[in-house]
């Protein structure tokens, strides 16, 4: 054992020194890197944690300019699934649309249109020729649903398309022209190849800052486990169109993780892959010679986290961020900062301490989008929040998260509790993105990678704690962006 113990430091032990500023909290740029090759126009990301993200809570934090990352407390085919509707909701052209044939019942029209949140779907026939369409309209009040697709859907003389390369703004004229949804895109044998809708249209317009990859489908990213079945997971979403995996575990720095990182690498390499979660520079330098693509930094700083006092390990979130930063630019390679904000602050200054995106569970949670279950208390409004090293998380499948797959009884390393209600993630986020703004603004830099370089912190004692909070006064309503967890 080392004879000097080094002194770690949370997110309240420091405070960021205000500096000459010439830049106003509205000219701030919030855009910032997730991956080597995925970037953010807000530095914020959804936990992969079963009571914060679905597929809902990815759409919402995609559509403001982050990534929700999709828990794995759920059947291969379902994650799958949750992936499918993130990639689905949003796209400049859906390059391969649901679509059904002639002789299909209505009956499957409406439950895909259910499933998808769709109004609307394409009918080919067995060559792939477009032969009509269904939508919504079509079926408005039909009582037998087993008849033929054919008997109800528009048909292909009637419906009005679009040759292939056509352009959006085209797109739009016509949409708008014949007063129509969905514009399908054929070849020259009219074969579909594409759809655009004016939903799409209409989204692009409403959310400007979505994180969007090449082909304007919202980012979203899926959680892998250290199990046997990882490859065959990874390839199920992989078919989705996911953007990365992140390998999720309590501690990353381990042979397991090692190992399920060397398997990703070698069978995908065109996906970003991302490992976690680590506290310490060995760590850090460890996982990026493996060529990872982001690493995940935070040993249990949650608020439903307690595996410092149950294993009495971990390092104060701060320094972790700040040692693991320092080692990771050596590499390239960005820090996603992963647990203990209680405030928008707390990003600022994860941000400033190297930090390139945080991880956000506990106060998403307490939003619509979320999954988490709702409950009144004392006339309240609230909802279910639990850590993933939970009981109750860990026999719904996160067991393998905190090596403890094999064995007949779990040692808790979270807890269950409830949040809250916060109202939606669009709410939440433009607390969280304001506060942001305003630290930067007082630090005077209009780019996080400017924070990086110029942030100057000063540690304060518990006094300076107490000071930094509403003190010496009864409050009567709190800001939505002051809440601490409890």
């Amino acid at each position: 054992m080392d004879k000097k113990i080094p002194l770690s430091l949370s997110f309240d032990d420091v405070l960021l020194i205000p500096q000459k500023s010439r830049v106003l909290p509205k000219n701030i740029i919030t855009e910032s890197i997730f991956s080597r090759n995925i970037g953010l126009n807000i530095p914020i990301v959804s936990a992969a944690m079963d009571t914060v993200t679905e597929s809902k809570m990815a759409i919402a934090v995609a559509r403001e300019g982050g990534i929700g990352i999709i828990h794995k407390n759920m059947s291969i085919e379902r994650q799958a699934e949750e992936i499918d509707k993130v990639k689905r909701y949003e796209s400049g052209m859906i390059t391969n649309p649901i679509t059904l044939g002639p002789k299909n019942k209505i009956h499957e029209a409406v439950d895909l249109m259910h499933r998808y949140e769709i109004s609307g779907i394409p009918i080919i026939d067995k060559a792939l020729k477009i032969v009509g369409i269904i939508t919504k309209r079509d079926i408005l009040f039909l009582d037998n649903l087993e008849e033929n697709i054919e008997k109800r859907m528009t048909k292909e003389i009637e419906l009005i398309t679009a040759k292939k390369g056509t352009t959006f703004d085209n797109a739009k004229k016509l949409l708008q022209k014949y007063k129509i949804e969905k514009l399908p895109i054929i070849d020259d044998n009219k074969r579909l190849i594409g759809l655009i809708t004016i939903k799409d249209i209409i989204k692009k317009e409403l959310y400007p800052m979505a994180a969007k990859d090449k082909f304007g489908r919202l980012f979203v990213g899926a959680a892998l486990g250290v199990t046997e079945d990882i490859i065959e997971r990874a390839n199920e979403l992989v078919k989705m169109n996911v953007d990365c995996f992140i390998v999720d575990t309590a501690h990353g720095h381990s042979s397991g993780v090692i190992n399920a990182i060397k398997k990703l690498k070698s069978k995908f390499s065109n996906i970003d892959i991302i490992a976690g979660n680590v506290a310490t520079a060995r760590a850090v330098k460890d996982l990026a010679l493996l060529g990872v693509d982001a690493i995940k930094v935070g040993v249990g700083p949650g608020s439903i986290c307690t595996t410092r006092v149950i294993a009495g390990v971990g390092v104060a979130q701060f320094t972790a961020i700040y040692e693991c930063s320092y080692e990771a630019k050596k590499y390239n390679v960005p820090v996603i900062a992963d647990g203990g904000i209680k405030y928008s602050g707390d990003i600022v200054k994860a941000l400033a301490a190297g930090a390139s995106s945080v991880m956000i569970g506990g106060l998403l949670a307490g939003t619509d989008e979320s999954p988490g279950s709702t409950e009144i208390h004392e006339g309240r409004k609230f909802k279910i929040y639990r850590g993933m090293g939970s009981i109750d998380a860990m026999k719904a499948g996160s067991s393998d998260r905190y090596f403890q797959s094999d064995v007949s009884k779990f040692v808790p390393e979270g807890v269950v509790g409830k949040v809250p209600y916060s109202g939606t993630v669009k709410e939440v986020i433009y607390q969280l993105t304001g506060g942001i703004r305003s630290g930067m603004g007082y630090v005077g830099c209009k780019t996080i990678t400017k924070l990086q370089k110029n942030a100057k912190f000063i540690r304060i004692t518990s006094a300076g704690l107490r000071e930094s909070h509403p003190h010496d006064i009864i409050m009567t309503k709190e800001p939505p962006n002051y809440e601490p967890m409890r």
